[in-house]
């Protein structure tokens, strides 16, 4: 008997995670075998489930705050963008039964704006990100790959966004967030990853008034949808991306480690999801 091949989503808390309703649309779309489910990982377990992971009678998995870099050191293999980050969101087991990992994040992010705003990094130029935290490196490292420069940085505490550009080097600058209105006039792309705007958290307090109006706006944060920094830069003629295509560009690599077939993140996925968020386009 052929066992269903069965992924998950690991973390701690995941009840919270919208991955299964993301994988299990395109198991029914492919007509695939297969199970995506949500498997809570507690702190304490975390070290021992990656390092025997070949225990779990899962094929691979999502890995979700707060395990990312625990998991990337229990793999065997990471990918480029995983050694650069230090920390892995996609795992799974090799035809040896090693584990590989890599870091999706970035993909993703880039995925996202690849979709919603086709030629955005045609004349890469300055870019802003505000937070220092896991997201702000990926961000960091995928606006690297496309070529902009200088990567500006900018976060309420100052060490850490310098011991990130520290760690990513020539071309990424750290700054202090009240430094940030003398930056944004030379900025072709300002990106959000801090919490700030989300549902239920303070607002991002930011002027916008020097931002060049050809500039492209980006929030990571899709809920709300359309937060406040996207609606203000929005207001002023900027182009805006939510978001959304964020979470569902970066499972599509692991759903095809897993399941054998490269998934289309399209209009009807992420209406599903909108939906699901109480949301529209």
């Amino acid at each position: 008997m052929i066992r269903r091949p069965r992924a998950a989503i690991t973390g701690w808390p995941v009840a919270h995670s919208r991955s299964p309703l993301v994988h299990g649309h395109w198991l029914k779309k492919y007509g695939l075998a297969g199970d995506y489910i949500r498997l809570p990982v507690a702190p304490e377990d975390a070290e021992r489930f990656y390092r025997h992971f070949g225990e779990s009678g899962l094929v691979g998995c999502n890995v979700t705050v707060p395990h990312k870099e625990t998991a990337a050191a229990a793999c065997d293999e990471l990918d480029e963008a995983a050694r650069a980050m230090g920390a892995v969101n996609t795992l799974w087991l090799d035809g040896d039964g090693r584990l590989c990992g890599a870091n999706t994040d970035g993909i993703g992010f880039l995925g996202n704006l690849d979709q919603r705003a086709p030629g955005w990094d045609a004349r890469p130029g300055p870019a802003v990100v505000l937070g220092a935290g896991g997201a702000a490196r990926a961000v960091v490292w995928a606006l690297r790959a496309r070529g902009f420069a200088p990567v500006k940085i900018f976060n309420r505490t100052t060490e850490k966004a310098s011991q990130l550009a520290d760690h990513f080097g020539f071309g990424v600058e750290a700054y202090p967030w009240d430094k940030l209105c003398e930056h944004l006039g030379q900025a072709a792309l300002l990106v959000n990853t801090t919490a700030a705007g989300m549902t239920g958290k303070p607002p991002l307090q930011i002027d916008l008034d020097g931002l060049p109006k050809d500039a492209l706006v980006t929030d990571i944060i899709y809920t709300p949808l359309e937060t406040d920094l996207l609606r203000q830069a929005a207001a002023r003629g900027n182009r805006t991306v939510d978001g959304l295509g964020m979470l569902l560009h970066q499972a599509a690599p692991g759903f095809e480690r897993w399941f054998g077939v490269r998934p289309e993140v399209d209009d009807e996925l992420r209406r599903i999801v909108l939906a699901d968020l109480g949301a529209t386009t």
